[in-house]
């Protein structure tokens, strides 16, 4: 493995389910399609190609045209909506949040790993063209997950009430964020173009959802990236036979249900409910109950009948939002795609579908892990060298870090187990003499035994402690450097926004990024910036 790697398995932040898909463990293997290898894309072809139709590929760049009137993109992201309506044209599409100003890094990460494998299946498959999609999560509802970003340890927040569906919303009260992020981003070139892009996109467009848009396309239309919104009338209405069998039978809810006892062993992401579909509006975004031979909306007087709720769907089909279990349904019905890329909750409730998927005749995509990603610079690095720390170390709990670090700087060796281990000896001939003797003294022998194998342990802990005291400095700064690279303990991608970097690095973040990230690799990429 690269000295400037650790894998995904091992480093600690991903759950047994991820490590077990990753690990490609036999159990899983009835749970997805097929795995993320160049060579499995091309079955992935020859399925999706057989169930995706002309006429949907011509709804599709109809409704993305309408959906790009008002942006300026490339010429690139002009030809890949043209592209989709070719039989041998298909897509590679991840989804995120509309987090202000992109929010944590990893937005950036799980849209470069989409571009990148649409490269690598070009260089693979030359006869077939590869979209790179951005699947914007307009219909979320939980406003408090995005409506800010970490910059210089400062939360830029935007405080504003939301009830409805998030792409709706309007950017009113944005100026005064606009403020912060410019007296917080400072001075220079680089700063200047964060400000010039930030008011572009969230100052100049009525909704998040526009604003959202031009920002993701601003950052990456050099690239071709296709920006789709789920939350449109066309694209819905491909959606009607699929949101019927849902209302009248609540399959999803009986199939992702069987998956999950068979997925015991494992933490299960998300549960399904008896029907997976909100009912939206403006300013609300409500459950649909099935309760005494009505559909009801949660929280409202609105109920319907079961002819009246199918009347509803066909003529306002855009009212019916598909919930976490039903979305990638969605997508996958509306877009010739043959893998989604996301992070490790995501894989993980996608792993909970493919049943449901099979019942619906809708292919399941290729599952993939977004890259993960560890910026550095020129300093920390040096900082690490200097402090003999490798990049697993680094990846520890900071718990064991200090320990191990610790024990690898003591002149003398702080553990104590050869001292237990000649103990237990000395107590095995003891129980040997007390069974001979008296049974009674059996116990003891063994309260005994606990009593001065624990006091080695305390005499280990304060050895351990003491040895700390020495080395404080040396910890301390190692302490530093891991809260730089691990912000809270936490993984930088998870924490910073991207502009943090930017200002100080320019456009050398994003080719760093595109030179350097190879999607089918599952291991933490570390950057130099």
């Amino acid at each position: 493995m690269p000295s400037d790697c650790i894998s995904y398995q091992k480093s600690g932040f991903f759950t047994k389910l991820i490590v077990d898909y990753l690990d490609e463990n036999p159990q899983l293997q009835q749970f997805y399609n097929r795995f993320p290898k160049l060579e499995n894309f091309k079955l992935q072809i020859e399925e999706k190609d057989q169930t995706f139709t002309k006429d949907i590929r011509q709804i599709l760049v109809t409704e993305l045209e309408k959906q790009y009137t008002n942006v300026h993109s490339s010429l690139a992201t002009e030809a890949n909506i043209k592209l989709l309506k070719d039989s041998n044209t298909f897509s590679i599409t991840t989804g995120h949040q509309l987090n202000l100003f992109t929010g944590p890094l990893y937005f950036l990460y799980k849209i470069v790993s989409t571009i990148n494998l649409c490269k690598a299946l070009k260089k693979e498959y030359p006869e077939f063209n590869f979209v790179p999609i951005y699947w914007m999560a307009t219909e979320d509802h939980d406003f408090k997950e995005i409506n800010y970003f970490e910059l210089n340890n400062r939360k830029i927040k935007w405080d504003k009430a939301s009830f409805g569906p998030v792409g709706r919303l309007s950017t009113k009260g944005l100026e005064q964020v606009f403020e912060n992020f410019s007296s917080e981003i400072g001075i220079g070139e680089n700063a200047n173009y964060l400000k010039k892009i930030f008011q572009t996109a969230y100052l100049e467009n009525s909704n998040l959802a526009d604003a959202t848009r031009v920002l993701a396309n601003e950052l990456f239309k050099n690239e071709g990236l296709v920006i789709i919104d789920g939350d449109s009338i066309n694209l819905k209405k491909l959606f009607i036979p699929y949101v019927k069998e849902e209302l009248l039978n609540q399959t999803s809810f009986q199939k992702v249900s069987q998956t999950i006892v068979q997925l015991k062993e494992y933490t299960i992401q998300v549960n399904p409910r008896e029907i997976n579909l909100f009912y939206i509006e403006n300013n609300s975004r409500e459950r649909i109950i099935y309760e005494h031979n009505k559909f009801k909306i949660n929280n409202t007087k609105i109920e319907f009948s079961e002819s009246q709720i199918l009347e509803e769907l066909q003529n306002f089909p855009e009212k019916f939002s598909p919930n976490v279990i039903l979305r990638p349904l969605y997508q996958e019905v509306i877009l010739p795609n043959l893998c989604y890329i996301g992070g490790g909750g995501e894989i993980a409730y996608w792993l909970e579908l493919k049943s449901n998927f099979e019942y619906n005749k809708v292919t399941f995509p290729i599952l993939l892990i977004r890259n993960s990603v560890l910026l550095s610079t020129q300093k920390q690095i040096e900082k690490i060298d200097n402090l003999q720390l490798s990049w697993a170390d680094l990846f520890l709990n900071q718990q064991e870090l200090f320990t191990r670090k610790t024990k690898e700087f003591s002149k003398f060796s702080i553990d104590l187990s050869e001292q237990k281990n000649q103990l237990k000896l000395q107590f095995e001939k003891l129980y040997a003499i007390a069974l001979e003797t008296d049974k009674s003294f059996v116990g003891a022998v063994k309260a005994q035994e606990t009593k001065q194998i624990n006091g080695l342990q305390n005499l280990e802990k304060r050895l351990l402690k003491a040895e700390k005291r020495v080395h404080v400095n040396k910890l301390e700064r190692i302490l530093l450097v891991q809260n730089e690279l691990f912000p809270n303990q936490s993984l930088q991608e998870r924490k910073l926004n991207y502009s943090k970097f930017y200002v100080d690095f320019g456009d050398a973040l994003f080719d760093k990024l595109f030179s350097q990230l190879n999607p089918l690799d599952n291991h933490f990429t570390i950057i130099k910036l």
